[in-house]
């Protein structure tokens, strides 16, 4: 099979010859072995792992993904970060660690956002509306 783990950026991973991949989504972990049924699944921030030919385990760090297996022998990892490595213990300490924090701060920035966006609204409203004494000294 091949493995093919992209960034916006970067090819991060392009591997042919790998006879198994180990991935996270909602459901669960799950692996995928040659022949695999086609499968499309959104992955969380994880450590996906693959043993290539030469029976060495590697792994690639990826926060959060969409996985996709065509016709049994591609396995494609679209992504928004990867970092590949050797050592498991320093992906799960640091850099799931570093996915997870990016990714709250992300979703306090866009919290932050929102609320601004609807002050201002608030805002153009206010000075939209009519004001309430000069429809009545309109009126009379």
């Amino acid at each position: 099979m091949r493995l093919l783990i992209t960034t916006p950026t970067a090819i991060v991973i392009d591997e042919a010859n790998v006879s198994s991949v180990r991935a996270e989504d909602d459901s669960g972990s799950f692996g995928i072995l040659a022949g695999h049924a086609d499968l499309l699944t959104a992955l969380n921030i994880s450590v996906v792992s693959w043993q290539g030919a030469d029976s060495r385990r590697r792994y690639c760090a990826v926060r959060r993904g969409v996985l996709s297996v065509t016709g049994g022998a591609e396995i494609a990892i679209a992504t928004r970060e990867a970092i590949a490595g050797d050592d498991l213990d320093r992906l799960e300490v640091i850099v799931l660690d570093e996915f997870r924090k990016r990714s709250e701060t992300e979703r306090a920035s866009r919290t932050e956002n929102l609320q601004l966006q609807m002050k201002a609204i608030r805002q153009i409203v206010h000075y939209l509306r009519p004001d309430k004494r000069s429809l009545m000294e309109g009126g009379s």
